[in-house]
């Protein structure tokens, strides 16, 4: 705790005052233009790898950055999407997979999760992904584990386009969608193209992009 302590008289002593105004802008409004979803990890830092200020993203974290199928019993995912969309109108949804990832890990090598009931549930809503994966020939475990990463990302995007405000905002044409892999220890994006069925690197085509809002219909 001392070291987050510290951190945070850091922010109040040098960080705050270099961006008061902006502070000052935020605290009565906020205008994210996008909604990112990705991992709890501690190693995956959504502003750090955006370069993006306060109020610039509105983030969605959890264990195998998942979005549940939209449900007559929504939870908390399901009432985030449903605000960044429905209230404060982003634009875009990224939905950003990792390298290493432990979630994606314990379901590509079929370990035992006995003792964690609730973990076990939540990976549920990766069923397909694995199914997808495990359908394929690999040449090793880190090929396994990087297409689960990369099937579940693909998953994750089919499963909130079943959300009711998502459907609408593609409907209106006002809402693209992003699927992304984050390499930890290059740095590098893989971003998935608009086939749909592979990635490529962010930073060669910047322009990629999943589902364009003005495509989405045809979707």
């Amino acid at each position: 705790m001392k070291a987050l302590i510290d951190g945070f008289l850091k922010f109040q002593k040098e960080a705050f005052p270099q961006r008061s105004a902006l502070f000052k802008h935020l605290a009565t409004t906020q205008q994210p233009g996008t909604l990112f979803i990705t991992c709890s990890d501690s190693r995956v830092v959504p502003e750090l790898l955006t370069q993006q200020e306060p109020g610039e993203l509105f983030v969605i974290r959890n264990a195998g950055n998942i979005v549940p199928s939209y449900s007559p019993h929504p939870g908390g995912v399901s009432a985030t999407v449903e605000y960044a969309v429905a209230v404060l109108g982003v634009t875009d949804i990224v939905i950003c997979g990792h390298s290493d990832c432990g979630a994606m890990t314990a379901i590509a090598q079929c370990k035992c999760m006995d003792h964690l009931p609730a973990v076990s549930g939540w990976l549920q809503h990766a069923e397909s992904a694995k199914v997808m994966n495990e359908a394929r020939a690999h040449g090793s475990d880190a090929a396994k584990l990087s297409s689960m990463v990369r099937e579940n990302v693909i998953a994750q995007l089919a499963n909130i386009q079943t959300h009711p405000s998502v459907r609408l905002a593609q409907e209106q044409g006002r809402l693209n969608l992003h699927g992304w892999v984050y390499d930890i220890e290059t740095g590098s994006i893989d971003a998935l193209s608009a086939d749909r069925r592979t990635f490529v690197a962010l930073a060669e085509q910047p322009e990629t992009c999943a589902i364009h809002a003005e495509t989405s219909n045809a979707a």
